[in-house]
């Protein structure tokens, strides 16, 4: 029978099809599809406290009063933030995160704690500008619902007010690198250091700081990390320097110790200025603040039903605002029971008692003996 010139197109047609079907789907696999910007990521995170002083005549906020009643229990929302972070392309984001808790009392200076964009070059080398907390420590580099106790620690805020941590405005670089020997990561910031939600710096002069962490050990989560600063206030010098360690310890398998050590030191210029002109005998020099805290957090994973794990911490703290001319330290024992629930601090019910003891108590003032009892609610948006 004689092949027509239409079987041999149908013969074409039907070896050419297949091939035809399996460039067009290689094609596609190979061309991925591109990413668009902006991406938006919001959080949040509710936090609740009921509060019970033990100590007669002290109110919530550990002020003595000799005379009168004070107030000695009550309920607080200690934060609601939102927080929206936008990558507007494949290495920038910009960052705002807003407590709404803030509005609570006077506004003033409060609400607004980050408001930052960031570039990364690599993952050796990022530029933070804008309004945000600049590494000085352990707790600088992680949020507040996933510390190991009820709050951060004295040390934290006592920096905060003079400029070295908290929320500060500025440029800092930072990043992480391997060496042949051991990961290091750093920081290098220039701050205002007067505070957040300022108009203006209050001076030319800045607080210019930096730190390097030692990765010792990833397996027991060791790093080592140094500390320290330099700046001008009204034309006068300052520094502050620290070192923190954190270990942590698989014990079992479900049960983990983690434990973190810091210590700082520092010139308190706040001090020093808030006195006035006149009763200043003594140099800027000679009015420092120091402390150290320890804290260690047992672990217990549970992964039962909705609970996640169970935590026992006790963190013992030691700070003293003037060391050098007017000597007071307050040691701070905060023992904590915690129920985490879900994943990653999802949800949680902490329960602690703070032990504030001081060397010296003054009447009618914040330097009294105090005992409070929190117990603690947070989840996360």
């Amino acid at each position: 029978m004689a092949v027509t010139s239409t079987t041999f197109k149908k013969l074409g047609l039907l070896f050419f099809l297949p091939t035809a079907l399996f460039a067009q789907t290689a094609t596609d696999s190979v061309i991925p599809a591109p990413t668009k910007y902006p991406q938006f990521q919001f959080k949040g995170l509710f936090q609740a406290r009921y509060s019970s002083g033990f100590t007669e005549g002290v109110d919530l906020s550990g002020m003595h009063h000799s005379e009168g009643s004070v107030t000695r229990n009550s309920f607080e929302v200690k934060r609601m933030r939102v927080q929206v972070r936008a990558s507007i392309g494949e290495r920038t984001e910009v960052v705002a995160l807003v407590n709404l808790a803030d509005f609570k009392s006077d506004p003033k200076n409060k609400v607004l704690e980050n408001a930052y964009i960031k570039y990364s070059f690599s993952k050796a080398v990022s530029f933070t500008l804008g309004q945000f907390r600049p590494w000085f420590g352990i707790e600088e580099t992680y949020s507040v619902d996933i510390i190991r106790s009820m709050d951060f620690s004295n040390q934290y805020y006592e920096f905060g007010k003079i400029g070295w941590t908290s929320f500060q405005t500025g440029v800092s670089m930072n990043g992480t690198f391997n060496t042949e020997s051991l990961p290091i990561t750093y920081a290098l910031s220039v701050m205002n250091g007067n505070g957040r939600n300022q108009i203006m710096d209050s001076d030319n002069g800045k607080h210019y700081s930096t730190r390097i962490v030692l990765g010792l050990s990833e397996k027991n989560n060791i790093n080592l990390g140094f500390n320290g600063g330099i700046g001008e206030v009204n034309k006068r010098q300052i520094h502050a320097y620290g070192l923190d360690l954190t270990a942590d310890y698989k014990l079992s398998d479900r049960l983990t110790l983690e434990t973190q050590f810091e210590a700082k030191q520092a010139i308190n210029q706040v001090r020093y200025f808030g006195i006035p002109e006149a009763e200043r005998t003594t140099a800027l020099s000679e009015y420092q603040l120091r402390g150290f805290y320890v804290l260690p957090n047992l672990r217990y994973e549970i992964h039962y039903k909705k609970l996640s794990a169970v935590e026992f911490s006790c963190r013992y703290e030691y700070m003293d605002l003037d060391y050098k001319l007017n000597s007071n330290p307050r040691q701070t024992l905060l023992p904590m029971l915690g129920l985490e629930f879900l994943k990653d601090y999802g949800a949680r019910i902490q329960l602690g008692l703070q032990i504030d003891v001081y060397k010296n108590q003054i009447a009618n003032s914040v330097q009294h003996n105090n005992n409070l009892l929190v117990l603690q609610v947070q989840s996360r948006l």
